[in-house]
């Protein structure tokens, strides 16, 4: 046999185990449903996760999903990681554990005052620009208070207004914003329905909404 035909028998051969293998994985996985019954997607935390640190989209991101019989199934496991985005563990939560509603809760300012929920608040998303400022130095800007600042477009020859739309928010996501915008962002904010209302008509007319930190 000449070096060409040894070349694609070992092809063949890799070939034929990947298959064997994805029947065996595939039987495997069956089998385990048949016996425990049907399957469902969990959160595991694959690191340890600190008491009071905000989950942002790229820890989220990391989360390892699983999929375990419904019977083992801790109550309240998360099974999606963007359920998590926004909330911060009221202990130290072990990696490898599940990722349970319990855990979590809304992040809280050093007062005890609910930050997103509460007091007339609801979280709400606006895209904004500039947020990428927010992140400098590895600062952590979720679960802080920012300042919404409007700027309006031009009014004729006139130049357009600059002014605060919602004073010391809290902020408790940020996202890439959903149409790609180029510098936009989605954060979701907790806010009164009168502030929600303004900054959603602002999204309309103004030329842009900025967030700028408190302090």
């Amino acid at each position: 046999m000449g070096r060409r035909g040894r070349a694609l028998g070992f092809v063949l051969a890799a070939l034929l185990a990947a298959a064997t293998a994805a029947a065996i994985a595939d039987g495997y996985g069956a089998s385990v449903a048949r016996g425990y019954g049907e399957l469902r997607p969990v959160l595991v935390a694959v690191e340890d996760l600190k008491q009071g640190q905000v989950i942002d989209p790229p820890q989220a991101a990391a989360l390892e999903r699983r999929r375990v019989p419904v019977r083992f199934v801790p109550p309240g496991a998360l099974g999606d990681p963007a359920e998590a985005i926004g909330l911060a563990p009221v202990g130290p939560i072990a990696a490898g554990s599940y990722l349970l509603a319990s855990q979590l809760r809304v992040p809280r300012a050093d007062s005890g005052e609910a930050l997103g929920l509460g007091h007339g608040r609801h979280p709400v998303e606006i895209e904004v620009s500039g947020a990428e400022a927010l992140l400098v130095a590895g600062a952590q800007p979720v679960g802080e208070r920012v300042d919404v600042v409007i700027t309006t477009e031009p009014a004729g020859s006139g130049p357009g207004r600059t002014y605060v739309g919602a004073a010391a928010v809290p902020l408790l996501a940020l996202a890439p914003g959903d149409e790609g915008g180029e510098g936009l962002t989605a954060a979701t904010l907790g806010l009164s329905r009168g502030q929600a209302l303004r900054l959603i008509a602002a999204e309309s007319f103004a030329r842009r909404l900025t967030l700028l930190p408190r302090g």
